[in-house]
């Protein structure tokens, strides 16, 4: 399953911490994630639609 990637493994492909992958799950405002046997899982398309889709055009935008 490696199209399934753990929170430690999501947070490296995205470049951020797990712990703000943690925070966006509780607010409901991150990537896409499953929940299979108990453990978190985030499927790698899901992740790269994900940061598809927050393009910014200045540095001064919001995330």
């Amino acid at each position: 399953m490696e199209d399934f990637l753990s929170p430690v493994e999501a947070a490296a492909f995205l470049g951020l911490s797990s712990s703000t992958l943690a925070n966006w799950r509780v607010k409901g405002d991150g990537p896409r994630f499953f929940r299979l046997g108990g453990y978190i899982r985030y499927d790698r398309n899901d992740l790269i639609a994900f940061a598809r889709s927050r393009p910014c055009n200045s540095t001064s935008e919001a995330a």
